[in-house]
């Protein structure tokens, strides 16, 4: 497996940039754009909070358990990456397959269904089947979280199962994890629907 180290992705919308705390502020904008935190079936973290969320994913990051990238939205006359809008990650990495998840995500309730979101997800996914050899991608989502699980599906992925009481969230609830994958042999039709997605900007 090629090695999992910060890059920079950039596509037609949006730009994918390693995470770091340089980029608090406009995270915190972002979440607060739809106030995020308030989806008790995610788990945005509360502007207050944002910091500690970024240390926890870059410590993450250090033992090799996760990359993580701040998406910004580019800028439509020069294609150069503008403001934050929000937070992505490749997780759960097994690099001996290699397999890894696409997941933590979110995005400012003003990008939403703008196209934003099968551009970052045709860029975090050509890149893991195309430079990383990965053999196949993983997507969870909360059982109650219709519109992940909607726009999960509409990348192309399939549903694997559901994980019942498989975590427990911030309010202590438990949530039943619904849980999509791509395989690589895959990748070719759902890489033509994703181009034809953004192209078509939706």
């Amino acid at each position: 497996m090629t090695a999992i180290a910060p890059i920079t992705l950039r596509g037609k919308y949006v730009t994918l940039e390693p995470l770091s705390q340089d980029h608090h502020d406009g995270l915190v904008e972002a979440a607060s754009d739809g106030e995020l935190w308030n989806l008790w079936y995610t788990s945005v973290p509360r502007p207050e909070g944002m910091r500690e969320e970024i240390e926890r994913r870059l410590a993450l990051q250090e033992s090799g358990m996760m990359l993580p990238f701040t998406t910004r939205l580019n800028d439509p006359a020069t294609g150069e990456p503008g403001r934050v809008v929000g937070m992505t990650t490749y997780c759960n990495i097994v690099p001996e397959l290699p397999r890894l998840e696409i997941g933590y995500t979110w995005n400012a309730a003003s990008v939403q269904g703008t196209g934003t979101n099968p551009d970052s997800k045709r860029l975090l996914l050509g890149h893991a089947f195309e430079t990383l050899g990965c053999v196949a991608v993983e997507f969870n989502t909360h059982w109650m979280n219709m519109q992940s699980r909607t726009a999960i599906a509409r990348l192309g992925a399939k549903q694997d199962g559901v994980l019942r009481s498989h975590r427990r969230m911030a309010d202590g609830s438990l949530r039943d994890t619904v849980v999509f994958s791509i395989l690589a042999n895959e990748w070719p039709q759902v890489r033509s629907g994703l181009d034809l997605r953004v192209a078509k900007k939706r």
